[in-house]
């Protein structure tokens, strides 16, 4: 079983600052890539950034691009994602996700991975 979960989402103003962590647990032994993803209302879900199990390889949506950083602490089972200078079109719910591959990450689509968290709200206010 393969089990993450959000945490660290809430409401903030414009041009703040919030860190989300996912934590991961169940197959750490299968180095999977991960990845968060965010759904505003009305729209799809949408890739935001993704990391191998490494680290060595990122990859960001170009919107969040400079302002976004996402990292891991493979020794802590969490993947994290640091999210500054926050506009209002951020708002939306953002998804720990996670897939068996060594590849290099890319922008992708929610059906590229298989494993995903609850979710947890990020809410900018402005």
């Amino acid at each position: 079983q393969v089990q993450l979960v959000e945490s660290g989402g809430g409401l903030v103003q414009a041009g703040g600052s919030v860190r989300l962590s996912c934590t991961f647990s169940g197959r750490t032994f299968d180095r999977f890539a991960m990845a968060w993803f965010r759904q505003a209302p009305g729209k799809e879900r949408d890739f935001v950034a993704g990391i191998t199990w490494g680290g060595g390889s990122t990859a960001y949506t170009d919107s969040v691009k400079g302002r976004f950083t996402i990292n891991r602490d493979n020794a802590k089972n969490t993947l994290y994602l640091q999210m500054n200078s926050l506009k209002s079109e951020d708002t939306a719910v953002y998804y720990c996700a996670a897939r068996q591959s060594l590849a290099v990450v890319r922008v992708a689509g929610r059906g590229e991975y298989p494993y995903w968290g609850q979710g947890t709200q990020v809410t900018v206010s402005s």
